[in-house]
């Protein structure tokens, strides 16, 4: 299906998700896991164990922390929907991260394995999550024309390590924590406008989730899909139906962020 580009001639900034969307948070956590779970396993501190934790920690397969990265996710999408403005205590997402690592080492058994620090230390991966391929060069691409914003979950600190550390070239950083509230609350698309300084129609969401692209669209923001790997079913009526009010759609074979500077002109 063609997309119509000419409903985004007035677009004038672009806000993007971030995790998942700009960052591949699953493959470097998942490698982040199996890195410290065999750095504990040939540790010298290892043999302090009690010896049920070792054979725990011996037991879980890369395959299983691959699990374990999607749970801790899930633990972030079921916060940052739930949380209410106003009424839930506010948590910044470096806080959420920590906290629900904790309670999943203990789900599976490893509570104890890892000391305080480590814990800390692993809970802050999210700070330095690999971009995908195209993430760099596309957004630099694209900051040639439009101010190119984050507008994501993650606290300032973690938006800018993952800015710095992937030499993305965010021209603004925006984190919903700037209003006190979490994707996909309207306090957040219109808190970002209002800091782009821009009309909700001169600025276009760019993300790899049709949820946060249809919160967008409910306030007046322009709409921009990219496929990302594992980000979204695909088998389901809503991603069908999106073809239909999605302004612009960017394949999952296609050369994301780049291709998305070459549908706007951009060489």
């Amino acid at each position: 299906m063609s997309q119509p580009v000419e409903s985004l001639k007035n677009v004038k900034a672009l806000t993007f998700d971030v995790f998942g969307t700009v960052v591949d948070w699953r493959s470097t956590v998942h490698g982040e896991l199996i890195k410290k779970a065999r750095e504990k396993i040939t540790s010298s501190a290892f043999n302090e164990l009690s010896q049920p934790l070792q054979s725990r920690l011996k037991g879980i397969s890369d395959e299983d922390w691959g699990t374990f990265a999607q749970e801790w996710r899930d633990t972030y999408v079921e916060f940052t929907h739930s949380f209410v403005p106003g009424q839930t205590e506010w948590k910044d997402i470096d806080a959420h991260h920590y906290d629900s690592l904790g309670a999943l080492l203990h789900k599976w058994g490893v509570a104890g394995v890892y000391t305080e620090e480590e814990i800390r230390s692993l809970s802050r991966t999210w700070h330095y999550l690999r971009p995908w391929d195209d993430s760099a060069v596309g957004i630099q691409k694209l900051g040639t024309r439009y101010v190119t914003a984050t507008l994501s979950n993650g606290n300032r600190s973690l938006l800018e390590d993952l800015n710095e550390h992937g030499a993305l070239g965010f021209k603004q950083i925006i984190s919903t924590a700037d209003f006190g509230a979490y994707k996909p609350h309207p306090s957040t698309y219109r808190g970002a406008v209002d800091a782009l300084d821009c009309a909700p129609n001169e600025a276009a969401m760019v993300a790899a989730h049709l949820g946060d692209l249809d919160a967008a669209r409910a306030n007046g923001l322009r709409t921009i899909y990219v496929e990302r790997a594992g980000e979204e079913s695909h088998n389901d009526s809503r991603w069908q139906d999106a073809r239909d009010w999605v302004d612009l759609w960017i394949s999952r074979e296609e050369e994301g962020f780049v291709e998305l500077a070459r549908r706007l002109g951009i060489p």
